[in-house]
């Protein structure tokens, strides 16, 4: 059994770190960032220029299609801290399109990056670039996505710099220890008024696509003295499937729900963080040990993670928790791998639904939720570079769980295949409905169609030219009696 709580205090100093992230604030991304940071930055001998590069989920990643990047800072050739962003590829070099696999090892999910350097100097090392995008379907778009990160980071580094210039070092390194004490302070003040008690709940995941169902996920929240454990023990043994977690993924998704529970001003640092404390079985669902498969674990896992925690509070604070929303990112990687006849693409999307009603309002229609934050694919994009028409995207009626405050409705996107593609799919929800709280309703299962059969919850297959995919997504659960 491990205890975060013990880890952190191993690495709190790294917690201090800057942290900068691409493009939108992704829970699963940045609340398990610290992780990485702990297992390279002892690790290395830093120079200025440096850029490390790694995805391997046990060694602080979440799953290999997100690759984090690492920069020191240097000021007056003193190390003071490292920027970081982390961004999801759609080819980390699976042997399917998209690099979201039915896998039932991580030897299966992909490449695996171990903690290397990318820049030296600041110039890039091109040998092993070459090396790294010669396991890539698409080298141009690969490469790109590659050189964003790096300039990024580059960013990061400049304003980072500027900052500390203009504040100066000391000031600066004494802010950052203010900084985490009034975060600390902040998210003390916002558990105050839980009452000292045990709170536990249990859900399932519906399947590992291996065979394996029902697989269940607990949780016993324990508040006492202003401190707060979130105990996992009787969650499932790690599955042949891909839905298991590593740690960190497990991690970000608890302080995700805590840090929703603090005002919108906490700061995103340790100290938000600091007076709890996460115990996960090894080798668990929660707490998986190589090889064991994670590409749904950060996706679909996560979001379960976060629907126990969410349900075991609802029994200590009722009126600050919401039902269930759809409780799956309903990821769709797709792809062709390239022959004489059609050149190789990837594309990976994940798809919203209903967001669980709460105290005081009906839930989101049509959204993503929790532990991703990532918007639509616009249909004119996806038509514009994929051979894919989407012949609907709508809101689904009636799929929301009724009750004083309904949830939200979820989604229907339905793909036609233009020319032959290789797909997968990774759902939840499938088999168990999104539930309600306090006499609410349940939602709406969602659903998967291929040529209007209904295929399971995570799948692999081969589309040719006019087979159409549907994927409807869960409705999210309501609040109190109608």
């Amino acid at each position: 059994m491990l205890s975060v709580a013990k880890w952190v205090s191993r690495c709190k100093n790294l917690l201090f770190l800057p942290i900068s992230v691409i493009g939108w604030i992704i829970p699963v991304h940045l609340g398990s960032m610290a992780f990485a940071m702990r297992h390279v930055v002892a690790m290395i001998h830093w120079s200025a220029g440096d850029m490390v590069l790694l995805n391997d989920p046990y060694k602080g990643g979440t799953h290999l299609p997100d690759v984090t990047l690492i920069a020191p800072l240097f000021i007056s050739n003193e190390l003071i801290g490292f920027v970081a962003n982390r961004a999801h590829h759609a080819d980390i070099g699976a042997d399917t399109p998209g690099s979201m696999p039915l896998s039932s090892s991580l030897l299966e999910e992909g490449l695996i990056i171990e903690p290397a350097l990318l820049l030296k100097n600041n110039q890039l090392e091109a040998v092993y670039f070459a090396d790294l995008m010669s396991h890539m379907r698409n080298q141009q778009e690969s490469s790109g996505d590659f050189i964003a990160q790096i300039a990024a980071n580059r960013c990061g580094l400049t304003r980072l710099t500027a900052l500390i210039e203009k504040m100066g070092l000391e000031a600066y390194r004494g802010s950052l220890g203010q900084l985490n004490h009034y975060a600390r302070i902040l998210a003390q003040k916002s558990l105050a008024g839980i009452e000292e008690g045990t709170y536990s709940f249990s859900d399932v995941l519906d399947d590992d696509g291996q065979g394996n169902t029902d697989i269940v996920i607990s949780v016993a929240v324990r508040f006492e003295r202003g401190r707060v454990t979130v105990d996992f023990a009787g969650t499932a043994t790690q599955v042949e499937g891909n839905i298991n977690c590593p740690l960190s993924v497990t991690a970000a998704a608890v302080y995700y729900v805590f840090r929703c529970l603090m005002p919108p001003q906490t700061p995103a640092c340790a100290g938000s963080f600091k007076n709890i404390e996460i115990l996960a079985p090894e080798k668990s669902v929660v707490n998986a040990h190589y090889p064991a498969a994670v590409a749904a674990g950060n996706v679909e896992t996560s979001t379960r993670i976060v629907d126990v925690v969410l349900g075991a509070l609802s029994k200590a604070i009722p009126d600050r928790i919401p039902a269930a929303s759809h409780g799956s990112m309903n990821n769709l990687a797709m792809g062709y791998t390239g022959d004489e006849r059609l050149p190789a693409w990837d594309y990976y999307e994940t798809i919203g639904g209903g967001m669980g009603g709460s105290s005081v309002s009906d839930g989101l229609d049509a959204v993503q939720t929790h532990m991703t934050n990532t918007l639509n694919t616009p249909i004119e994009a996806l038509e514009m570079k994929y051979p894919v028409r989407v012949n609907r995207y709508q809101i689904r009626k009636d799929s929301a769980g009724v009750g004083k405050f309904r949830g939200g409705e979820g989604l229907i996107r339905e793909y036609e295949f233009l020319a032959p593609a290789q797909v997968t799919i990774l759902s939840e929800r499938r088999q168990h409905q999104p539930w309600g709280l306090f006499s609410g309703g349940d939602a709406g299962m969602g659903v998967n169609r291929f040529n209007g059969k209904v295929v399971p919850s995570k799948l692999s297959l081969t589309a040719e030219k006019g087979d159409v995919l549907e994927i409807t997504s869960a409705g999210g659960g309501g609040y109190g009696a109608d």
